[in-house]
């Protein structure tokens, strides 16, 4: 979000009033206590004006970041399930090698080929 247009806004405002003093102090006889008068209130209206952009600006973040909270809530959530995923894959694979690791003792004492090695060439011949 680009803060220019509102202080481009806010430009063009404080010109245009300055411009409306300076014909005011001119017009009226400079530094008198009447043309003080005068400007104070077109200088709170400047003011004034430069707080409401900037409560805007606050206003669209909060809103902004308050539209996004549940789109970092989905992927934080994904991120939870993918490292949940990965560690139970990582106990998937370490039981069924605790759970084969017998019969490969038992191949291995027998002299058998280990079965994983019989699998893939059984699976290779024609």
């Amino acid at each position: 979000m680009s803060d220019r247009p509102d202080r481009d806004l806010l430009n063009e405002w404080q010109t245009a009033m300055q411009s409306v003093a300076h014909t005011i102090a001119s017009t009226a006889g400079g530094g008198t206590d009447a043309t003080r008068r005068l400007l104070s209130p077109l200088q709170r209206q400047a003011e004034l004006f430069q707080e409401m952009l900037e409560a805007e600006r606050r206003v669209q973040r909060d809103v902004l970041g308050r539209a996004l909270q549940p789109l970092d809530a989905v992927f934080e959530l994904l991120e939870q399930s993918g490292a949940a995923m990965r560690g139970q894959a990582e106990l998937f694979e370490r039981t069924i090698q605790v759970l084969r690791e017998p019969s490969r003792r038992l191949e291995l004492a027998a002299g058998i080929e280990p079965s994983s090695r019989r699998s893939r060439a059984l699976r290779a011949e024609p």
